[in-house]
């Protein structure tokens, strides 16, 4: 490049240098740049004039030039950049200056040269506009109250450190947060009054245009807010939907904030019973035990049909519709899951070993892919000679606790449909064998899994058995009773349950199912006597008990009375530090990762990677729970999701064995029924691990992942694994699970436990995954040893994955819509579509993970803003055909 003659020369030359410069500039201007570049010049001059006259033209005539110009913000305005060498000299005669209009005026013109001008954190702009009048701020342009906005905040920031009264600052702050609501930057007034912990201004701003869009912006920034911020943010925008009768939102934020007053304020503040039956349907989805009275129902009629809605008892009807519409009606059995043909001959003629694993696997399977409808070619079969045929026959192709499953895999197959399943489930209680009798309670809790009777008859069946002598009976019905009355906080379950506690001669295995189900009951409740009940559970084991698999159970039965309330565990967590120290760290552990279940707290993730990071002796058990924790913690939104991934990954290549073992888990937790292919890969690398645990763990997680979506990848990964471990039967077993889970329900179902966009997370559902995995910690001596019903628990967290339309009398109705790919369009401007790449189907429809529905047609309103599980349509009445 040629040098550039105006640069030449050392510092002697530097003076021609500028002169030159001077010159080339004033050759570089327009005409009409420099006429108005000398024309402000002599404002300039003006300004100082001692005439006072001369002094207010001049100031009037430099804000008009100045505003009429602000109006684009690619590059600095031209008098901005005019004005620039002057700056100093107007500053300095501002402060010659005696008080008049004038220098108010002065200050303000100095306030916006101060946009380009003022140092790096001096403020100034601030300064001179709180010196200057007391005029409309937004005249000046977005950009200038944007850096206004910003000024603000830091001197807040120093004000409140030094305590200086701050209500000047706030009068701006009005004027600002108006401006921002008056021209769709809605984020920006919310990030203001973040700032200025002053969100209570907003619901006087916000008007029914952008009430929405803020409401978006403050639910969806809630996430990344520490705490308490968070539940401020979610209360105000709790009240704007209020406010405006968006009551669903509110619904949704009332369920989030796990606050039954606001749900119960949002029933009594809104009087139409169509929107309540919607209100129900979500309740229901969400899994909480909530009883309407006269003050949120006051017809009698409608009350019962409400209650009916919340209780669930619809779930089964709408399920088997979805699935008579997909046409998916037709019973399969296990072969048609397994595929064997397409596989080489080795596989199959390995496949009679070991045959009583085999059936078990076979029976759990079974239960998995007909969930929920009622038919099987195994157990519901009906033979010509008697009813008790072939059915029979199958369960006595398990072995002892093998038949407990078989017979509990009755009421995972009539899932939901109470009145047939116990009616099927009845001929197994006059069995003389203790393993049947045993299943079919277990079997009666999984039928009522979610659903809630005024007869109770889970309560009615079970209560006698818990106090037997046989072990395997009461851990039957006690298991029986956790899952059908998860959530339900019963205080006479508490009182029969606290007692086997309490109990010192109580087997081991029963007082740790007796803990689970404790913890299921009353999950997220912080009930103060359960807690004691197992804290003096904890206390009173032998030294040889605590080194036992099952032991876990009992520090996670406590972990679940607090989950996902934060610092509510804190005084428990102190206690645990009392316990004897094989269980102590455990205990902490599972503690902190329930407590944060959920909530994406970075500070708690990186505690648990700090625990995961030491390298332990062998005996060490409370890292696997911490890896555990990572992925409970940071399921909450996408980002730490994706973090957590990466993290995980790096604990695969550094961590000690017991580390890797609970990683697939962890894995398998983060992406459950959402099988992403960098995670699928990952699993299927380790599921040809040297060390068979980790390979247990990852085939299982490759099921979790792949849950209910009939994922082909998976599906085929999982065949060949089946032909690679024919002789490893701990391993067949394993993959046969994971095949049944691909297929849950046929491909109906999920076990993700977040739903309505990822916006709420249902506790009894994480519960039963949480309970599930930490079993899975222990492969060989739980899920491979006598206690593999544990695999049951995952019960709690399947849902049919539908989008059913009903009318306004409840009836199934057709019609069309898009499903696609949601989008995140907070904070967007204009009218973002809000799906990417959909078709259109007519409902109802299967919604995969991440995907979003909306009407594609103008006929109906929905009465819920989010389009999942059951939705009710009212007829537009604006609506004309084409």
């Amino acid at each position: 490049m040629a040098p550039d003659p105006n640069r030449a020369g050392t510092s002697a030359a530097a003076k021609d240098d500028a002169v030159a410069k001077k010159k080339v500039e004033n050759e570089d201007l327009s005409d009409e740049d420099l006429a108005l570049k000398q024309q402000l010049e002599l404002y300039v001059e003006r300004v100082q004039d001692p005439d006072k006259g001369l002094q207010k033209v001049a100031l009037e005539s430099m804000r008009q030039e100045i505003r009429t110009s602000t109006s684009s913000m690619t590059s600095v305005p031209k008098p901005l950049k005019f004005l620039r060498p002057h700056y100093g000299t107007l500053k300095a005669y501002y402060e010659t200056m005696g008080e008049s209009d004038l220098k108010k005026y002065l200050a303000d013109i100095l306030s916006v040269l101060a946009l380009t001008m003022s140092a790096e954190g001096e403020r100034e702009s601030l300064k001179y506009r709180l010196l200057g009048s007391e005029g409309d701020i937004g005249s000046w342009g977005h950009e200038y109250v944007r850096n206004l906005a910003g000024e603000i905040a830091q001197e807040y920031a120093k004000r409140q450190s030094e305590e200086v009264p701050i209500d000047d600052l706030m009068e701006l702050v009005q004027q600002i947060v108006a401006f921002h609501m008056k021209h769709n930057a809605e984020p920006e007034a919310v990030d203001l009054l973040m700032e200025v912990e002053d969100l209570d201004m907003l619901v006087e701003h916000v008007d029914k245009t952008n009430f929405k869009r803020t409401c978006l912006y403050l639910t969806s920034s809630a996430r990344y807010l520490p705490g308490p911020d968070d539940m401020l943010v979610l209360d105000i925008a709790y009240t704007i939907y209020k406010k405006f009768g968006e009551y669903p939102n509110a619904l949704q934020i009332a369920l989030f904030l796990d606050n039954p007053q606001y749900v119960r304020q949002v029933f009594t503040s809104c009087d139409d019973v169509q929107r309540k039956k919607q209100f129900c349907y979500m309740l229901a989805r969400h899994g909480i035990t909530f009883e309407l009275d006269e003050e949120m129902a006051a017809d009698d009629d409608d009350r019962e049909m409400l209650q009916d809605i919340i209780n669930n008892s619809k779930l089964s009807e709408g399920y088997l519709t979805l699935a008579r519409d997909i046409e998916v009606m037709e019973p399969k059995s296990p072969e048609d899951i397994y595929k064997a043909h397409l596989l080489d001959g080795r596989a199959s003629a390995g496949a009679s070993v070991d045959s009583a694993r085999q059936n078990l696997a076979a029976t759990f399977v079974n239960a998995f892919v007909n969930a929920g409808f009622g038919q099987d070619k195994l157990m519901t079969v009906q033979s010509d000679s008697s009813s008790s045929g072939s059915s029979g026959n199958w369960l006595f192709k398990n072995k002892e606790h093998g038949k407990t499953s078989a017979a509990a895999s009755l009421g995972m197959i009539y899932l939901w449909d109470v009145d047939s399943g116990l009616a099927q489930i009845d001929k197994y209680f006059h069995s003389n064998d203790n393993h049947v009798i045993a299943g079919a309670l277990l079997g009666v809790g999984i039928v009522n899994c979610g659903i809630k009777n005024d007869c109770d008859p889970a309560m009615a069946l079970l209560g006698d058995y818990t106090d037997k002598e046989d072990t395997s009976i009461r851990i039957g019905a006690i298991m029986g009773l956790g899952i059908a009355y998860a959530g339900s906080q019963n205080e006479q379950l508490r009182e029969k349950l606290t007692a086997i506690l309490n109990d010192t001669k109580a087997p081991l295995d029963v007082s740790a199912f007796t803990a689970i189900s404790l913890g299921l009951i009353y999950v997220g409740s912080c009930n103060e006597e359960v807690a004691q009940a197992i804290i003096f559970s904890l206390m009173d084991r032998s030294e040889s008990e605590l080194g036992e698999p099952l032991t876990r159970f009992l520090p996670l039965g406590l972990g679940l009375l607090y989950l996902g309330k934060q610092d509510s565990v804190e005084a428990t967590a102190e206690v645990s530090k009392t316990f004897n120290e094989k269980i102590r760290k455990y205990c902490d552990m599972t503690l902190l990762s329930c407590a944060y279940a959920g909530t994406g707290n970075v500070l708690k993730v990186q505690n648990l990677l700090g625990h995961c990071s030491q390298h332990l002796d062998k005996g060490e058990t409370h890292q696997g729970p911490a890896v555990l924790g990572i992925a409970m913690v940071a399921m909450a939104e996408e980002l730490g999701l994706e973090m957590a991934i990466r993290s995980l990954e790096h604990l695969l290549q550094y961590g000690e064995q017991n580390i890797r073992r609970a990683v697939p888990l962890a894995l398998g937790l983060l992406c459950i029924s959402n099988p992403k292919v960098n995670v699928m890969d990952t699993l299927s690398r380790l599921s040809h691990d040297t060390d068979s645990e980790v390979a247990m763990a990852a085939v299982i997680s490759l099921g979790l992942i792949g849950a209910g979506t009939n994922n082909a990848r998976i599906a085929g990964m999982l065949r060949n694994l089946s032909s690679y471990y024919y002789k490893d039967t701990s391993l067949l077993f394993c993959v046969r699970i994971a095949q049944g889970l691909v297929h849950l329900g046929k491909g109906l179902l999920t076990l993700n436990p977040y739903h309505s966009d990822r916006f709420l997370l249902s506790p009894t559902a994480l519960a039963g995954l949480i309970t599930m995995l930490h079993a899975c910690l222990d492969m060989k001596a739980i899920v491979l040893g006598k206690y593999h019903y544990v695999l049951y628990f995952l019960v709690l967290a399947m849902q049919p994955r539908m989008l059913l339309t009903v009318d306004e009398s409840l009836k199934p109705l057709s019609v069309p819509v898009r499903v696609g790919q949601a989008v995140d369009v907070v904070g967007q401007a204009g009218r973002p579509k809000t799906i990417t790449g959909f078709q259109t189907h007519s409902t109802p429809v299967l919604l995969a993970a991440g995907d979003r529905a909306e009407l594609a047609t103008e006929k109906y309103i929905p009465l819920s803003p989010i389009l999942e599980g059951f939705v009710i349509l009212k007829e537009n009445p604006d609506y004309t055909e084409e």
